[in-house]
């Protein structure tokens, strides 16, 4: 009887210290285990804005490819059957005020106020945990906007409001604000390594793989590579600014690395770089903080004139209806770039989870959740609904009870998290 070598799903190409893990190839597919003991991986993502959403515009009807969505949504009309849109959600110790309603939307934790810090593991790195052993980065952790120090009059830390994703109660991931950073961090790059290109570092490699792949890997590869190829060069744009603009930056350090001063750009290039992440499977887990609370973004692009938090207050007005749905644009894009990444017989978005969400439904108001999910997580997640929970009753509503399904889904059976005990109903 002969048995099969069993070979991975990924390949990965080294050389001189730098590793480029490739995506889902069917003609190492074909080499590997059955057909029926494969397994895409599943993954999870998370954006967020702080500050709450614009109510009038912010809704959904109907089901599958005849939902309706309100303007904010509007950006996502082409993922219509691949998404989840869902109202009513409650994180009961986030209904309250600024501060105490960012650092525990991933956790359901109570924080506490004053000069220590307390709250609790957020579920991202659970499943980052999780995966440690199977993934090369245990998660990314991006952000869009810089952390701020103090305290919020209602006594809270500032470091709540600035923070997602926390890996102990006491300890915040520390946000990656630079992409040229997360690059590296994914790709194994040393200081400097990536003013050239990682391509390049292995292309004898990857031409004599080229030889050896079916017509279809071929295509897939040339699309991989220059996904790759286009976020490199876009990251040393961004480096080659800072250096010119930073003239005094000795020759012997690395220069620090740029960040787009337009928001699109800066969001899209993050984004980009959890689609290459989730692709190439370096980690199964990301979070890209897009705006905080209380935040102090601007953007002057739309017209508008005072910052993010100050619309807020207004968010019925069509300045801020803008910044939101722009940010709604930013988590329409990477869905795009995740629904084009074909693996296996479904897409890397159909394999992933990616989720948006806010810690307020208008400003201070915490008694709902505004939060979309799209993809399938592997088909163990119905998609194309519009799901209320607003009357459910609070004990049948707990965004903890979203996250108890969503982990076990993954692999990650609890018994209890947060506020939770048991996992939402009709999820």
């Amino acid at each position: 009887m002969t048995v099969a070598t069993h070979v991975s799903r990924r390949v990965l190409l080294k050389a001189l210290g730098v590793t480029v893990a490739l995506p889902w190839l069917e003609s190492v597919g074909a080499l590997a285990a059955p057909a029926t003991a494969r397994k895409a991986p599943q993954r999870f993502a998370c954006l967020f804005i702080g500050d709450g959403i614009s109510p009038p515009h912010w809704w959904a009807r109907g089901n599958g490819a005849t939902m309706e969505l309100g303007s904010s949504l509007a950006p996502l009309v082409p993922f219509k059957e691949k998404m989840n849109v869902i109202n009513g959600l409650f994180n009961h110790e986030g209904d309250g005020g600024h501060a105490r309603c960012t650092g525990n939307i991933l956790s359901g934790a109570a924080l506490q106020r004053g000069r220590t810090i307390k709250g609790g593991v957020s579920m991202d790195q659970l499943l980052a945990k999780h995966y440690e052993e199977e993934t090369a980065l245990p998660s990314l952790v991006l952000g869009c906007e810089q952390p701020v120090s103090g305290f919020h009059e209602s006594q809270y830390s500032m470091v709540y409001a600035s923070h997602i994703s926390w890996r102990t109660p006491d300890s915040p991931v520390p946000i990656e604000l630079y992409p040229s950073l997360a690059f590296d961090s994914l790709f194994g790059g040393k200081a400097g390594k990536l003013q050239g290109s990682i391509l390049d570092e292995v292309l004898q490699q990857a031409n004599d793989l080229r030889g050896q792949v079916s017509g279809t890997d071929k295509q897939k590869l040339e699309e991989y590579f220059s996904s790759v190829r286009e976020t490199e060069q876009r990251v040393q744009r961004l480096n080659k600014l800072a250096k010119n603009d930073t003239p005094m930056v000795p020759a012997s350090q690395r220069p620090p690395v740029g960040q787009p001063k337009d928001f699109r750009a800066y969001a899209r290039l993050m984004c980009d770089i959890i689609a290459l992440a989730f692709q190439t499977d370096r980690t199964r887990v990301a979070t890209l903080l897009l705006s905080r609370d209380l935040s102090g973004q601007v953007y002057p692009f739309l017209g508008v004139r005072d910052d993010h938090h100050s619309y807020s207050h207004d968010n019925t007005g069509k300045e801020y209806q803008a910044i939101v749905k722009c940010h709604v644009e930013q988590y329409a894009y990477l869905l795009d770039r995740l629904a084009k990444m074909q693996e296996g017989e479904r897409t890397v978005l159909d394999n992933s989870c990616i989720m948006f969400v806010s810690e307020h439904w208008n400003a201070h108001n915490g008694q709902q959740v505004p939060l979309v999910l799209a993809g399938s997580l592997g088909g163990t997640l119905q998609t194309g609904r519009t799901l209320d929970y607003l009357k459910a009753g609070n004990s049948k509503r707990k965004l903890c009870s979203l996250y108890l399904a969503l982990m076990e889904r993954m692999g990650l059976k609890m018994s209890s998290f947060g506020d939770a005990r048991e996992q939402l109903a009709g999820i």
